[in-house]
């Protein structure tokens, strides 16, 4: 059985997904080594170890007093950005339907994996930042920011993604065979 009082930014659950999310953002810092089919392959299997890891995070209780700046940077996020588009390029950009509640209704919009990949890698490199400076306080309000925007941002981005790198997946197959 775990200890109950186990400090939450060591715990195991919290230090696999400091692995699986440092991971993650070296694949993307990384891209331009790889080809479109390598890459999409390898983020089909790590964007749902990602999102069954965040699930396993231990809920915090902090009053957000040291909540960490942000340390991805706007070239950083493009860089990652532009090396995605450049492997995915037509493959990038899809149309999605999106329920808008207060309307009641269906509306479709563009969304692109390159933003969404980046998007994701946004927050999970601020978080990894914060792990590799070792400031608890710190660490504990970075660890509680992560799970929240996870609610209300990234963990449907994730989604969207992972549903697209799923048709790209199977459509850059169907390519090669032809």
């Amino acid at each position: 059985m775990a200890n109950q009082t186990e400090n939450p930014i060591y715990a195991h659950d919290t230090l696999e997904f400091v692995t699986v999310a440092a991971e993650y953002c070296a694949l993307l810092e990384k891209c331009e080594e790889r080809t479109a089919e390598e890459l999409v392959g390898t983020l089909l299997k790590l964007l749902p170890l990602l999102y069954m890891k965040v699930q396993l995070l231990p809920e915090v209780d902090t009053d957000g007093a040291f909540v960490p700046s942000d340390q991805v940077t706007e070239d950083d996020y493009n860089y990652v950005r532009e090396g995605v588009w450049r492997l995915l390029r037509e493959h990038d950009e899809y149309e999605m339907l999106v329920w808008d509640e207060d309307m009641q209704t269906e509306e479709s919009r563009w969304c692109s994996v390159s933003e969404g990949l980046a998007d994701i890698y946004q927050a999970l490199r601020n978080f990894v930042a914060v792990y590799q400076q070792r400031v608890e306080p710190c660490m504990l309000d970075a660890l509680w920011q992560l799970r929240e925007n996870f609610e209300l941002y990234w963990g449907q981005t994730l989604l969207d993604t992972l549903r697209q790198l799923h048709r790209i997946r199977y459509a850059l197959t169907i390519e090669k065979d032809i």
